[in-house]
């Protein structure tokens, strides 16, 4: 799950749940048809029955690794956008798939949701297939995009150059001035959004992309929903359980989130983990020496070597190839973070804060950020901010005010000095939000349903560890938490091996790891 660094266009690591007028619950059976089909309150015969029409995917981005590629097929589900009317208006939602490369052993599919909220899940798996190899043996691997993100209902709000502005300008504001300018952008990006994607605001929220998981489900022909959720994807996972409990399969919730907590709490605990795991940072940055991390001696050092780039930003953003966007102080943390979320970035991290510091030059931390926030080379933002902020606003009723900002600050600041501002002001985002939010959205109890593993890393910035022993509390039942003394987001994706041999023998042969299972 994702937080940029920017106040007014939070990407929350809250997780999400449907607008209120989609927020009918009911449970399926065990069939293979979509929950609520058939009858005069359901979906109408030409969404239950449907099945995919696949063909060659456009546009993808290139897989991450070397290896072949493999054979994608993308299609789409027809879906109500409106569970409370489900026989009005309909939406589609974007699936790419991977076959089973043994399908004489095949599972079924393995639907994919990599986080965000906002992530394309059809993106995602074409870049990322590789990670999930083993997993192709016996499933076809399916990703797609939620609602409003993507390829499906997109939600926009403002156009390439005003999200340059945006991004660039000062998200920690230092006087009132800066405030009134934070507000008046905040509110300003609202109004684009209403006025651009107002129809599908509503409608964006989890427990309704829950439930579209379900249609795609039944139109893959698979009885059960076989899950592997990420970060966001673990909200979204525990939502589908809760509401259609007896149709989980074998489910993964892997950077799991904690859906009883508070923004506030949210927002400090998420601060905390991204300060901890600077340090962490540093630690191994300075034991390489300092030729290769000429940042500090230790941890300390080179964390107040970091604080001091980020603070000289404020006044004196820095120059980078593009004369046009210079490293502003809000860029530069976006960078910092968006490096953190990985070991296998912290060497780029490494070289990027040299370059900035002894080079004067902003432009791989620029880079960094915008991977963060979804800038592409060629200028132009993905919908992943804007579908981001749209979900967390769906699924939140918490509306926040400048006077509660301010008084919170000295908490966020103790939490962490250096993310800890940005991750304050950050509470605006959905203050004037045009649609209502969902108070059910923390909905994940699943007593009922099989077995669920639910995975926290130690070093987790992005979902502070914590946060799993409280999901798999939340779901319940059979629910059981694996455990990785880790750096890094997420747990699977680090390629540690006895975490992986744990999902794999769930996922592959059905065997539960034990309640507790640690690895280090």
């Amino acid at each position: 799950m994702a937080r940029t660094a920017i106040a007014f266009l939070t990407l929350s690591a809250c997780g999400l749940a449907g607008a209120a007028a989609a927020c009918t619950g009911g449970r399926a059976g065990s069939s293979g048809a979509a929950q609520g089909s058939g009858g005069p309150g359901g979906p109408p015969s030409s969404i239950t029955t449907q099945r995919p029409v696949w063909k060659p995917c456009r546009d993808l981005p290139l897989p991450r690794t070397d290896t072949a590629t493999p054979a994608f097929e993308c299609a789409t589900v027809k879906v109500p956008l409106d569970y409370a009317a489900p026989r009005g208006r309909t939406i589609r939602i974007a699936l790419l798939r991977i076959k089973a490369t043994k399908p004489d052993r095949r599972i079924g599919s393995l639907l994919f949701n990599f986080g965000g909220p906002g992530a394309s899940g059809v993106e995602t798996l074409a870049q990322a297939a590789g990670e999930y190899r083993t997993l192709n043996t016996r499933y076809d691997l399916v990703g797609f995009d939620p609602r409003g993100v993507g390829r499906s209902a997109p939600v926009t709000c403002v156009d390439d150059r005003r999200m340059d502005q945006l991004t660039a300008m000062d998200d920690s504001p230092d006087d009132p001035a800066e405030e009134r300018a934070l507000t008046d952008a905040r509110a300003s990006y609202d109004q684009g959004c209403e006025a651009r994607s107002g129809s599908i605001l509503p409608y964006v929220g989890t427990r309704s992309a829950a439930r579209d998981m379900d249609m795609v489900r039944a139109a893959l022909g698979d009885a059960r929903l076989h899950y592997f959720g990420i970060s966001y994807g673990t909200w979204l996972g525990g939502s589908y359980a809760n509401q259609i409990p007896r149709n989980v399969g074998r489910a993964v919730l892997d950077g799991a989130v904690d859906t009883k907590i508070s923004d506030v709490q949210l927002g400090l605990q998420q601060a905390a983990a991204f300060q901890r795991a600077l340090g962490a940072f540093g630690a191994a940055c300075a034991g390489h020496g300092p030729t290769a991390c000429p940042l500090g001696r230790d941890s300390r050092a080179v964390v107040a070597t970091v604080a001091g780039l980020l603070n000289g930003l404020d006044a004196r953003p820095l120059p980078t190839k593009d004369p046009a966007r210079p490293l502003t102080q809000s860029l530069g943390t976006t960078g910092v973070a968006a490096a953190l979320y990985s070991e296998q970035l912290w060497p780029i991290l490494a070289r990027a804060l040299t370059e900035a510091v002894r080079g004067r030059d902003g432009t791989t931390l620029l880079t960094l950020a915008d991977l963060q926030l979804g800038r592409q080379e060629d200028g132009r933002y993905t919908n992943l901010v804007a579908a981001g902020n749209a979900i967390t606003c769906a699924d939140t009723t918490e509306r926040h005010t400048v006077e509660e900002v301010r008084r919170l600050l000295p908490r966020f600041r103790g939490a962490s000095p250096i993310f800890g501002p940005d991750m304050a002001w950050s509470l605006l985002g959905c203050t004037g939000w045009p649609v209502r939010g969902d108070a059910a959205a923390g909905e994940v109890g699943a007593p009922a349903a099989r077995p669920i593993v639910v995975i926290g890393n130690t070093g987790d910035p992005a979902t502070p560890y914590a946060w799993a022993p409280a999901l798999t509390k939340a779901i319940g039942g059979q629910a059981t938490l694996l455990t990785l003394k880790g750096q890094g987001h997420g747990a699977y994706d680090t390629g540690d091996r006895c975490v992986r041999k744990a999902v794999d023998r769930y996922l592959l042969d059905g065997t539960v790891p034990p309640n507790g299972t640690v690895c280090d």
